[in-house]
């Protein structure tokens, strides 16, 4: 199976409000990261960003066979830059039931820094995240403790942002939306899709997590994307609206789309 690489490709099967899902789909080697990275704007991103790198000494025994695995030397950081997707990689310690974050190459972040993810288990990673420990927590530690290496399995989100960077630390969403109207939505409105793979090494075992980041203007999209996210913003503001701030762009983007 494809998921596609592009916020067209990936809205169709992409989780964006409602109760927490893995949703996860097998795919092949060949679906698994993009074929055409833009190398120029990775490098740029990391320029940008430096302290998007982080790797503890858990991880370099990892970087290193990840890096192998790709034709490349190195280790984690080379890995990310030759590629467009960000890297983060996850060990599980003598002992511990939960997976931990011990390197992350991260030029794009949504809304979270490496540097205060790094060390922590999953369900300290995803504390933020509503609903995640009641609905999901359980289901991820169980496929994390389960999947085999040689298997990928891959997933996709979407947000709403104000802006089209593909760095993006959310802002108050009374004044990150507060120039949206129906009439500019098309320009103003950014949909910020991410699409995510899990892989098992195969030597060191850690599993590699990576975050492939597309953001396209709403007015861009296709007619049924649009479409589907209109449709979405019902549930999303008697959901999750209030943590993605829906209630201060949901009504303008109903309303362009409907026009």
């Amino acid at each position: 199976m494809t998921l596609g690489f592009s916020v067209d490709d990936l809205l169709p099967r992409a989780r964006g409000g409602g109760v927490l899902k893995m949703g996860l789909a097998k795919l092949d080697e060949r679906d698994w990261l993009q074929p055409d990275p833009d190398l120029a704007a990775r490098e740029a991103g990391f320029a940008a960003y430096p302290q998007g790198i982080q790797l503890s000494r858990e991880g370099e025994a990892p970087g290193a066979e990840l890096a192998a695995m790709l034709g490349l030397s190195g280790g984690l950081p080379q890995a990310a830059r030759a590629h467009h997707e960000d890297m983060c990689l996850l060990t599980l310690r003598d002992g511990d039931e939960q997976y931990r974050l011990v390197g992350a190459a991260v030029a794009w972040p949504s809304d979270w820094t490496p540097a205060d993810k790094m060390g922590l288990p999953l369900r300290s990673l995803h504390a933020p995240i509503q609903g995640y420990e009641e609905q999901l927590a359980s289901g991820v530690d169980h496929f994390m403790a389960k999947l085999k290496a040689g298997a990928i399995y891959g997933r996709c989100n979407w947000f709403i942002a104000a802006t089209g960077d593909k760095r993006w630390k959310a802002e108050s969403p009374e004044q990150a939306f507060a120039h949206v109207t129906p009439e500019n939505a098309g320009e103003t409105l950014f949909v910020r899709s991410e699409r995510q793979t899990l892989r098992r090494l195969p030597e060191t075992g850690a599993i590699l997590f990576t975050i492939g980041i597309y953001v396209s203007p709403l007015g861009d999209l296709s007619t049924d994307n649009q479409s589907r996210l209109a449709s979405a913003m019902h549930g999303l503001l008697e959901g999750e609206g209030e943590r993605r701030g829906a209630q201060h762009y949901a009504h303008a983007l109903i309303d362009f789309v409907q026009d």
